[in-house]
Parts: structure tokens; sequence; C-alpha cells
């Protein structure tokens, strides 16, 4: 047991929720709230991960491999790309979460679990997030928010946990590599996941590849664009977007920040 405040809120937290159905995508907060609620529940806890077109595979395998590790009851919704969100409109992150949520609060209600969590945590609020509009409304509990857990705090004890995401960089589902507006498109898709899991092969960690046609518009952290600035990685880079799908590839000057497709939304 971690001898923390905020944890052993966490704990008392869940044990109250009785049994407990876990959007889980294997990032950061889902797989320390899955360890927890592991550590809470016991065999009252099922986890769900969906799998739809802007999911990268590989984080849908790696959710699959977290959840065995820590011997929890699993099954992957395979969900298509909802027609309500089909052209990327500014509340789609309201419209798939109202959707996805709703079917997994169904699915928990049949099998007799009481609540559906998710790993909303307490910097989150910070952001423009729609989508936690809809949590609200579908009465989703989202314990990291409720005992204030802040992601600083949930990579440390994470870290303390020996949970192997504690490090893992944020990463937001694909619908966000695309400008609002655009029509969603499952070839667009792959490129992208393709484009980023090559960028982070050689070394840069936190990336976004954001997508705007046949354009490769890359962000990499500010402390890396230096990395970019020769000649030989950008020709190989190029190549290889190119090879993916991309006719033309570009760097975004001001690197990697969270939603910059935001930017573009009227105020």
């Amino acid at each position: 047991m971690i001898n923390n405040e905020k944890y052993e809120r966490l704990i008392k937290y869940l044990k109250k929720l009785d049994k407990v159905v876990l959007a889980f995508s294997g990032g950061v907060d889902s797989t320390f709230l899955l360890r927890a609620a592991k550590e809470a529940l016991g065999n009252d806890l099922k986890a769900v991960t969906i799998l739809s077109p802007y999911i990268p595979r590989w984080e849908v395998k790696e959710a699959k491999e977290l959840v065995k590790e820590l011997d929890v009851e699993y099954e992957i919704i395979e969900v298509p790309i909802i027609d309500e969100i089909k052209n990327n409109p500014e509340n789609r992150c309201y419209l798939c979460k109202r959707a996805i949520f709703s079917m997994i609060k169904k699915k928990a209600k049949i099998e007799g679990y009481s609540y559906v969590i998710d790993g909303t945590n307490f910097d989150d609020t910070s952001d423009y997030r729609p989508g936690m509009i809809a949590l609200s409304e579908l009465e989703i509990k989202s314990p990291l928010l409720e005992c204030e857990l802040t992601k600083e705090e949930i990579r440390s004890l994470s870290r303390e946990l020996d949970l192997n995401t504690w490090h893992k960089p944020a990463y937001a589902c694909l619908l966000t590599r695309i400008p609002y507006g655009h029509e969603l498109k499952e070839h667009n898709f792959r490129k992208i996941e393709e484009a980023e899991k090559y960028m982070m092969s050689i070394g840069f960690r936190a990336v976004r590849v954001r997508c705007h046609n046949d354009l490769a518009r890359i962000e990499v952290n500010r402390e890396d664009r230096k990395r970019l600035f020769d000649e030989e990685l950008l020709d190989d880079i190029s190549a290889k977007l190119k090879e993916i799908g991309f006719k033309y590839i570009a760097m975004d000057m001001e690197g990697y920040r969270v939603g910059s497709f935001n930017e573009t939304m009227k105020k």
C-alpha cells in the first residue's frame, strides 16, 4: 500500500463504487486507475477498450497487454466512425464520447456493474475538453478528477507502483490530427498512425502528425526541434512519410502543443 493521502482517498472512493467498468485506453491515467481499481475492488472490475479507425492499433495492443499483466476481465468493443462526427465538427469530442460511453454504460448495466469510470484527471479541467460535458450528462464517474489527482502526481504514483506507463507520453485519439470540418477518412488515420509510429521509432517521443489532406504537418516538442535541423534526417523523414502516402511534408515551427487545431476555432 502506498503511503500517500490522495492515493488512499482514491482507494476509498473506488471501494464505495462496488462494481465498475473502466473505459481503458492504456495511457498513463487509465493504467494507473486500473491498478488502483484492481487493488480496491479485486474481481469486481472490468476494463473495456474501444477499437475504432481513429484509435492507433499499436495503442490497443499495448492496452491488451497491460490488462493481462494486471489480471483484469477485459473486452474490446469495435466501433465505426459514427455518422454524427464524419465531417469532424468542433463538438466531435462531445458527440463521440456521448455515443461511446452510452454503449459502455448500456453494456455495464446489462452485465450487472454499478458504474462506468474513466481516467479524466484534475489537470484536464484546464483544457478545452467538450467530451467532459458528455461524461457528466451520462453520470460517468471520474475518480482521478474527484480525488484531485494531477498528471504529475499520477506519473509519480505510477512509478512507485512499478507501472511502466509512468513516463509514457500523452496521446490523444487521431481525430485531433484532422482539421475541424474535414471529412474523416480511414486511409488518413492509417497514414497518421504509421507516420507517428515512425517518428517515435527515431526518437521523437512526443509527436503529432497533423493531416491536411496530402500535407503532413509535424509537431515535435520545442526542445526537440533542433534535432530536425539535420539535412540527412529531414530527407529520411520526408522519404518515409511520402512512402506512407503524404505528398508534402512540413514542420510546425512552433512545435508540439496540445490541441493545436483549437487555435483555428471561431472565438
